[in-house]
């Protein structure tokens, strides 16, 4: 049976807008398709952390099933910030028991870790969220300082669900910039974060299709398209991180990244919404305008009628 909220909406266990909802920043940054070249910016950054990528390298299936392991990543983004609250918490717990199992060993004292290690989470977490939130609004989403904020304090409940004290993480941008400068000792370029870049920026195409699509996906429009995607990923990073991985981190690279995502957000934002929108944000979206609706008399007397 449904029931009315005190505004006079209908209220259903199926209309619960999860961990964030239609009022928050969260919602506003996912909500742009150029999140596609932020997440392979946090993969840039996330590896230059010499536990954190052994721990990929040691664990994941990613050079085998790049393709597979991306679509996994992406659907428990989605499902956190765009699925219900027991969607998300299910998600996130069969993450949390997955990670609970994985050890690595540290490439410099051949010591073993657990993947699930705070400081490793946080690392994680905070490349990811900073890298979305950068990307969006250097493609020309505006925010104010204030939302800004508000976005990294709306994250803390993301770090939450994989087994993160909130108040351990930076909830503004103040404590991001802190949180960079404080770890940055602990990053360096190492083999496996560079042998991760090469992969990144030019992945193999599936062995499984046939020669034509093989060749146009190797040699072809697509992998150009790609590569001109991935150097805007790189061109985003912070000028540190550029440095580290031997590239220029002059302030005319910042212009040329944010110019070319500028553009591409454009041309994201032109395709229809139904071939960029996936089922678990058309689902939040038609959940969104439920719980908006106004109440029609009969709806009103069958949400307080038993």
């Amino acid at each position: 049976m449904s029931r009315l909220s005190g505004e006079g909406r209908r209220v259903t266990a199926e209309d619960d807008l999860g961990l964030f909802g239609p009022g928050s920043v969260t919602w506003r940054v996912h909500d742009e398709p150029i999140l596609v070249v932020a997440g392979l910016r946090s993969l840039y950054l996330q590896a230059l952390h010499p536990r954190a990528i052994a721990g990929v390298v040691q664990n994941s299936s990613y050079r085998s099933d790049p393709f597979g392991r991306l679509t996994r990543t992406s659907t428990y983004v989605a499902t956190t910030v765009w699925g219900t609250t027991a969607e998300a918490d299910a998600a996130a717990a069969r993450i949390r028991r997955l990670h609970a199992r994985l050890r690595a060993t540290d490439p410099s004292t051949g010591t073993e870790f657990r993947v699930d290690e705070p400081d490793l989470l946080r690392w994680v977490h905070v490349a990811e969220v900073e890298s979305f939130l950068d990307t969006a609004t250097r493609a020309g989403l505006r925010l104010t300082p204030a939302e800004v904020d508000r976005y990294y304090a709306e994250q803390r409940r993301s770090a939450a669900l994989v087994g993160l004290d909130p108040d351990s993480v930076p909830g503004s941008a103040a404590d991001v910039d802190a949180y960079y400068r404080a770890v940055r000792p602990d990053l360096r370029m190492t083999r496996e974060a560079a042998d991760t870049a090469l992969f990144l920026t030019a992945p193999p195409v599936p062995g499984q299709l046939s020669l034509p699509w093989r060749l146009g996906l190797g040699f072809g429009p697509p992998r150009l398209a790609y590569l001109g995607v991935a150097a805007t990923a790189i061109g985003l990073l912070p000028a540190w991180a550029r440095r580290m991985y031997g590239g220029l981190g002059l302030p005319t690279t910042d212009r040329c990244a944010a110019v070319a995502a500028r553009g591409l957000r454009l041309a994201l934002r032109a395709v229809p919404r139904n071939l960029v929108e996936g089922p678990i944000r058309a689902a939040a979206r038609d959940r969104a305008e439920r719980a908006t609706a106004p109440v029609t008399p009969a709806a009103y007397a069958a949400a307080v009628v038993p």
